[in-house]
C-alpha cells in the first residue's frame, strides 16, 4: 500500500519527537533506532523510508528538541514585559521540574557534556539553537550596547544550562536544590532583575 505524503510527514514527525525525548533522556549514544521506531509503532526497516542514517536523526532530534523548549518558554513568557520575561523564563530553567525531567527539558543542559564526540550534523543543529537562544535572551536585556547585550545573554545561558547539569549530576537532594535557589537568585541579579539574596 502507498501512503500519502501527508502520511510519510506525520509519521516522520511522529519518529523526530520520540528522537527528541530519547536523545534528551539517554544522551545521541544511547538512542536505539530500533527502539525509537517501536515506539511509534514502526519496524526498524521503515526508519530508512525518512532518514538516511542515525546522525540525521539525532540532529533532526536536537533541532526538535530544541523547539519544543522554545514554545514552551513562549508559551511562558507570552504577553510579559522583557524584564517579566526574563525572570519567568530564569525560573523555569533554574528549577527543580526542569532537573527532574531531561527528556523534555532544554537541550543544552541535557547535552552539551555529550557533543564534541557527535558528528558535524548533530553539532550544528546544536549550534544553531544554541545561538538562537541567546538572541532570544538578548532581547529581553536593557542594556543599549549590543556586543554587552549578547555578552551577557551568552554568559547567563551558560550559567543557567550548568547550574542544571551540576543540579542533576548530583545526588544530594538537598545539595541540588542549593545550587539551583543560589544560581538562580545570581542569575537575576547579573540580569538586573533584584538583589542579589544568595
Amino acid at each position: 500500500m502507498r501512503y500519502s505524503d501527508t502520511h510519510k510527514q506525520e509519521t516522520r514527525r511522529k519518529v523526530v519527537r520520540a528522537a527528541a525525548a530519547a536523545v534528551r533522556a539517554k544522551g545521541p549514544d544511547g538512542v536505539g533506532v530500533a527502539e525509537i521506531m517501536a515506539e511509534v509503532g514502526l519496524t526498524h526497516g521503515g526508519f530508512y523510508a525518512h532518514f538516511p542514517n542515525k546522525q540525521t536523526l539525532v540532529a533532526a532530534a536536537v533541532e526538535e528538541a530544541f523547539g519544543q523548549s522554545r514554545r514552551r518558554f513562549a508559551r511562558i513568557t507570552d504577553g510579559m514585559t522583557p524584564d517579566e520575561a526574563l525572570t519567568a523564563f530564569v525560573d523555569a530553567y533554574v528549577s527543580a521540574d526542569h532537573r527532574n525531567n531531561p527528556q523534555r527539558g532544554c537541550p543544552i543542559s541535557t547535552l552539551a557534556g555529550d557533543l564534541p564526540r557527535q558528528g558535524p550534523l548533530v553539532r550544528e543543529a546544536f549550534d544553531t539553537g544554541v545561538a538562537n537562544l541567546i538572541a532570544w535572551l538578548e532581547a529581553w536585556l536593557p542594556d543599549a550596547d549590543p556586543a554587552a547585550r549578547r555578552s551577557l545573554a551568552s554568559s547567563l545561558l551558560s550559567e543557567m544550562a550548568g547550574a542544571v547539569a551540576l543540579a542533576r549530576a548530583v545526588s544530594d537532594e538537598a545539595l541540588a536544590e542549593q545550587l539551583l535557589d543560589s544560581s538562580r537568585a545570581r542569575i537575576k541579579a547579573r540580569a538586573g532583575l533584584t538583589e542579589a539574596s544568595a
